[in-house]
Parts: C-alpha cells; structure tokens; sequence
C-alpha cells in the first residue's frame, strides 16, 4: 500500500519542480528543460529528480548545476506547496533521454518516407 503512496508523492514532486523551474532566474536554467523523472526513496527523505534538456546533455548538466545551487529554494517551496510532513533531500541529476527520444524520431520520420515511395512504385 504504501508504494502507491510514493508514487503520488513522486508525480506530485515531478510537477511542482517544473512549475519551479519556470520561475527561476538563473540563467543555467534555461531552454526547453523537462523533468523526466523523481524516484523518491521507500522512507520519502531523499528524491532523485532527473532533469533533460532538447538541446542536449551538456544544457541538462549545465542546468543541473543552477539547480543544485537553487536546492534549498526549491525545496522549501514544494514543502509548502505539497504540505509533506518531511520534504525530501533532493538530488539533481542531468539525463539526455529527451535528446535519444529526439534522434530515434528522426530515425523514425527517415525510414517510413522510404517506405511509402516503395508502395506508390508499385
């Protein structure tokens, strides 16, 4: 029962950051920045946030270093936002799974045009 709970608290912690991130002013946190994922531990005292960038790994690291130091900010605001009896620790960690996600598309969108010009040959 109690990891549908951490589940909740996860997606709670997930949308709150990103509506965070967007008031931010340091301007490391900037571009198109998605948080992808939170894994919060069994006992809610520390988060994982997973931070992307569309313009690569290297803007997600760069951000990941504006939100580091923006850490005690934003923790604060989703104690309040989320009224958790404990906020957890969080931790920032930059992915590039925006960016595979990108290219696989791309991958994507360049075999199937070759596949509909193949059937209007025949």
């Amino acid at each position: 029962m109690a990891g549908y709970r951490i589940d909740r608290v996860s997606e709670d912690i997930k949308r709150e950051i990103a509506a965070i991130m967007r008031e931010l002013k340091d301007p490391r946190i900037q571009g198109m920045l998605t948080v992808v994922n939170v894994d919060v531990s069994s006992d809610a005292s520390f988060a994982k946030v997973y931070v992307s960038a569309m313009e690569g790994i290297e803007t997600a690291k760069l951000a990941v270093k504006g939100l580091t130091s923006a850490t005690g900010y934003i923790r604060r605001e989703v104690g309040k936002r989320l009224h958790l009896r404990k906020t957890p620790e969080l931790k920032f960690v930059a992915d590039d799974s925006i960016e595979r996600g990108m290219g696989i598309a791309k991958m994507i969108g360049e075999i199937v045009p070759d596949e509909k010009s193949d059937s209007e040959n025949d």
